[in-house]
C-alpha cells in the first residue's frame, strides 16, 4: 500500500523578477501566486506548501516530478507567471544523525534491446537491479531500487533510449541510507551576454558552442540560458550580436547564413535541464531558463566564494 500523502521532492516556486516579468501573465503578485497554491490543497491531498523566510517565495512538496510538472502546467495555461527552481528531494536524518533519502522501487517494461542501456543509465543513477525476468511480445522487466533523486531528469532519457516504448512505473519504499552524489549533468549552459532580440549572425556564431534553445526574433536578457554547452563549463555568448557593415563586400558576405533549428524544450525537458543554480521562468506563452543571478560579474563572484 502506497501513501500518497508522503512527498519526496520539493521545488521553490518564486514570483518572476526577470527583466521580461510581467508581460505575459495575468496573475503575477505574491498574493496570487500563494493563493493558487494553498487553493490547490483543497483537491491534493499528497501536496504540501510552506512559507518561507521571504513573502516572494514558497517552498512545494510532492510526489515527483510529473506531479509537480502537472500543477505547474496547470497553472500557466490559467495564466499564472512565476519561476521554480531545480527539483531537490526531501532528506530525513535518524537518531544517530544518519543521512536518509527517499527510496523509490521502478518497475521497468522495455524492449529486449534496450534493457542494457537503462540498466546502465539507472545504475549510474545509483540504482539497484533487484530482479530481471521477460515479458511478453518481446519485452523485459526490470525491477530497480533507486533513490528517488535518481529519477529527477531521467523520464524524458528513459523515452529517447527506448524510443519511446519503455513504461516506466515507481512507487514509494521509505527511506534509506543516503547512496553518494549523483551527477545529474555532464553539459554547461550557454547564457546570454546581453539584452535584446536575437539575430541571425548572432546565433550562427554562437551554435558553433553547442545546440541552441533559441532562434532568430526571440526577445533574451543578460543571464538567460539560450543553449546547451557542448563541454562541462558554462559561457557567456552574444545571440543579439550583428554582423558589422562595411564599404567592402567579399563573396561570402551575400551567402545566407544556416542556422541549425533550435531545439525547443517541453515543460517537463526545462525541468530535467535546469542546475540548481538556475530557475525556470513560466508564463502562459514561453518557457524560458535563466540563471538565478543575472549579472555575469556577480555569479562569477558568488560562485568563487563558494568553492573557498
Amino acid at each position: 500500500f502506497q501513501k500518497i500523502s508522503e512527498p519526496t521532492i520539493a521545488m521553490n516556486f518564486l514570483v518572476n523578477d526577470s527583466p521580461l516579468a510581467g508581460q505575459e501573465g495575468k496573475y503575477i503578485t505574491s498574493r496570487h501566486l500563494r493563493d493558487r497554491l494553498y487553493r490547490e490543497l483543497n483537491t491534493d491531498v499528497s501536496l504540501r506548501v510552506e512559507d518561507t523566510e521571504t513573502t516572494e517565495c514558497f517552498k512545494v512538496s510532492g510526489r515527483g516530478e510529473l506531479h509537480l510538472s502537472v500543477l505547474i502546467e496547470n497553472m500557466r495555461r490559467e495564466g499564472y507567471e512565476f519561476a521554480v527552481s531545480k527539483a531537490e528531494v526531501l532528506y530525513h536524518f535518524d537518531e544517530r544523525g544518519q543521512k536518509l533519502e527517499p527510496m523509490e522501487i521502478a518497475y521497468v517494461d522495455v524492449p529486449d534491446e534496450f534493457s542494457g542501456t537503462v540498466i546502465q543509465k539507472l545504475s549510474n543513477r545509483k540504482g539497484e537491479l533487484n530482479g530481471m525476468s521477460p515479458a511478453n511480445g518481446g519485452y523485459t522487466r526490470l525491477e530497480f531500487s533507486i533513490p528517488a533523486r535518481g529519477l529527477i531528469g531521467y523520464r524524458g532519457e528513459f523515452m529517447t533510449d527506448t524510443k519511446g516504448n519503455g513504461i516506466l512505473n515507481t512507487t514509494f519504499d521509505g527511506y534509506g541510507p543516503y547512496k553518494g552524489d549523483i551527477q545529474y549533468r555532464k553539459q554547461g549552459s550557454l547564457i546570454a551576454s546581453e539584452a535584446g532580440e536575437t539575430v541571425t549572425y548572432g546565433l550562427y556564431n554562437a551554435q558553433e558552442r553547442g545546440t541552441l534553445f533559441v532562434g532568430p526574433g526571440e526577445q533574451v536578457y543578460g543571464g538567460m540560458i539560450v543553449g546547451q554547452n557542448g563541454k562541462a563549463e558554462d559561457i557567456e555568448v552574444n545571440v543579439c550580436k550583428k554582423k558589422q557593415l562595411t564599404n567592402t563586400r567579399s563573396s561570402s558576405a551575400d551567402e545566407a547564413l544556416r542556422l541549425t533549428p533550435p531545439r525547443v524544450l517541453s515543460l517537463e525537458q526545462a525541468l530535467e535541464f535546469i542546475d540548481t543554480d538556475e530557475l525556470l521562468e513560466i508564463t502562459p506563452k514561453n518557457l524560458r531558463i535563466r540563471k538565478k543571478i543575472l549579472d555575469g560579474t556577480a555569479r562569477y563572484r558568488a560562485k568563487r566564494n563558494a568553492s573557498n
